[in-house]
C-alpha cells in the first residue's frame, strides 16, 4: 500500500530540473572553451630587427624604416619607445623624450609605426627599457621626470647615497612595490592604447655595470632603509649575513615585476606577446644583474626570449646553451650586425637557424647604414658599411624566400 504522504513525483521533477540545468551549464562551458581569445602569436619564423630610439626623429623616418624592413624580408620590427623614463608616444604618465625636443613632435611615433608595419604585413613590438629612468650627466629638463617626482624610487647604496649621474643610466628600484606598480601602469598604457603585437622588455634587470657601479668599489644597490627592512622581514637576514640570499631576493623582485607585467597583458590584451632581451646564455638568480631569465622561460612568464648573443668568439657555444636548455618558449637569437662583417653575420644566421628558426638583428642603423632623418643615399662610391649592408640585405631576402614569406 502506497504511503499517502509520499512525494515521489515531486522528487522526480526536481531531479529532472537539476539534470537539465547541469546540461545547460556544461553546454555553456563547452561554448566558452571554443570561443576563448587566442593567446600571443609571434611571427613564425621570426625575422626581426631592433630599431633604437636614435634611429628616428620624423614621421618620414618611421615610414622609411618600415619600407627598409619590408624590403629586407623581415617580418617583425622591435621598435623602441621608452629609453629612460621618457616617452616616444603620447603618454599621460611620462614626459616626451628629449630626443624629440621634449614636446609632441606633431605625430605619434608608436601609432605611426604600428600602422605602417601592419600595412606591410609585419608585426610591431613596442620595445621598452624597464629599469632605467634617466641617462647622462645633466639633469632632465622636464619637471615631470621621475628623478624630480620620485627621487626615493632610485637606487641608494649602503652609505645612504643615491646613485650618481653618469654617461650611463640611473635606475628605479624594483624592490619597492610602488615602483613595480608604476612600471606596470606605464606598460598598460602602451598595451591598451596601441595596436602592438608585442611588448619587448629590455634592461629588465639591475643595470649595475660600470659606471652605474663605480669600477673597483664596494658599492651595492639598492640598500635604502625600506628595501633592507623588507629583505629582513622576508628572510630574517641582512645583506652581510646572507650575501647569496640577498642576490636571490633581488632577483625575485625583478621576477615579480615580470610576472606582474604578464598578468597585466593577460587581462588587457591577451593576444599581445611579452618578450625580453636576456643574456647570451640562460641565467639564474645569482647572475650579477639578478635577471633570472632561465626561470622566466621555464615558467612561461614571457612568451619568447631574445638572447643578446653579440660576441663572435662565443656565439656558437652560447647559441647551443639556449638550445640545450630546452626552453618551452621560442628562443629568438639576437645577432649583432655592427660588430661583425657580413660573412660573419650571415654565418651566425645560418648556425642559429639550425637550432632555432628565429632571429633578431641589432640594429636597424647598422643593417641599413642609416641615421635618423637621413634620406636614401644618392648614387655615390660604395663605402665598406654600405657594401656590408647590401650583402646582408641580399642574404635576408634569400632567407625570407626560403621561409616562404610573408609570415606575420
Amino acid at each position: 500500500m502506497a504511503n499517502a504522504n509520499c512525494n515521489c513525483g515531486g522528487r522526480q521533477t526536481t531531479t529532472a530540473v537539476r539534470s537539465i540545468r547541469l546540461a545547460i551549464f556544461a553546454a555553456a562551458l563547452a561554448g566558452t572553451a571554443g570561443c576563448q581569445t587566442p593567446g600571443p602569436r609571434l611571427a613564425d619564423p621570426t625575422r626581426a630587427v631592433w630599431v633604437t630610439r636614435f634611429d628616428y626623429r620624423t614621421a618620414d623616418d618611421v615610414v622609411r624604416i618600415m619600407d627598409d624592413c619590408k624590403r629586407a624580408g623581415l617580418n617583425t620590427v622591435v621598435f623602441q619607445v621608452r629609453g629612460n623614463g621618457t616617452a616616444f608616444y603620447r603618454s599621460r604618465l611620462e614626459p616626451w623624450a628629449e630626443e624629440l625636443g621634449g614636446k609632441d613632435p606633431g605625430f605619434d611615433p608608436l601609432e605611426l609605426a604600428c600602422r605602417e608595419a601592419h600595412a606591410r604585413d609585419m608585426q610591431l613590438h613596442a620595445w621598452v627599457n624597464v629599469m632605467p629612468a634617466w641617462r647622462g650627466t645633466k639633469l632632465p629638463k622636464s619637471p615631470n621626470q621621475l628623478l624630480y617626482r620620485h627621487p626615493e624610487w632610485f637606487w641608494y647604496d649602503q652609505h645612504g647615497d643615491r646613485q650618481q649621474l653618469s654617461d650611463f643610466y640611473v635606475s628605479l628600484n624594483p624592490s619597492l612595490p610602488e615602483v613595480r606598480r608604476y612600471i606596470v601602469s606605464v606598460f598598460r598604457e602602451i598595451v591598451a592604447g596601441y595596436d602592438v603585437d608585442g611588448l619587448h622588455l629590455d634592461y629588465v634587470r639591475f643595470p649595475n655595470e660600470p659606471p652605474a657601479t663605480p669600477r673597483g668599489s664596494d658599492i651595492d644597490y639598492s640598500q635604502d632603509a625600506r628595501t633592507l627592512a623588507q629583505f629582513k622581514r622576508d628572510t630574517g637576514h641582512t645583506p652581510e649575513s646572507d650575501p647569496d640570499g640577498w642576490k636571490r631576493w633581488r632577483a625575485e623582485q625583478v621576477t615579480k615585476l615580470v610576472s606582474d607585467i604578464k598578468s597585466m597583458i593577460r587581462w588587457t590584451k591577451p593576444h599581445v606577446a611579452l618578450t625580453a632581451a636576456v643574456g647570451s646564455k640562460p641565467e639564474g638568480p645569482l647572475e650579477r644583474h639578478y635577471r633570472d631569465s632561465g626561470r622566466w622561460a621555464q615558467e612561461k612568464l614571457i612568451d619568447a626570449v631574445f638572447p643578446m648573443n653579440y660576441h663572435a668568439e662565443t656565439f656558437n657555444e652560447r647559441a647551443k646553451a639556449w638550445a640545450e636548455a630546452k626552453s618551452p618558449v621560442p628562443v629568438v637569437t639576437g645577432i649583432n650586425v655592427g660588430r661583425n662583417d657580413a660573412a660573419t653575420v650571415a654565418g651566425q644566421i645560418d648556425f642559429s637557424r639550425g637550432l632555432t628558426p628565429h632571429f633578431c638583428l641589432f640594429a636597424y642603423s647598422a643593417l641599413f647604414d642609416r641615421r635618423a632623418s637621413e634620406t636614401a643615399p644618392a648614387e655615390t662610391q660604395p663605402t665598406p658599411r654600405s657594401a656590408r649592408s647590401a650583402e646582408l640585405i641580399e642574404k635576408l631576402q634569400a632567407v625570407a624566400d626560403s621561409d616562404g614569406r610573408p609570415s606575420r
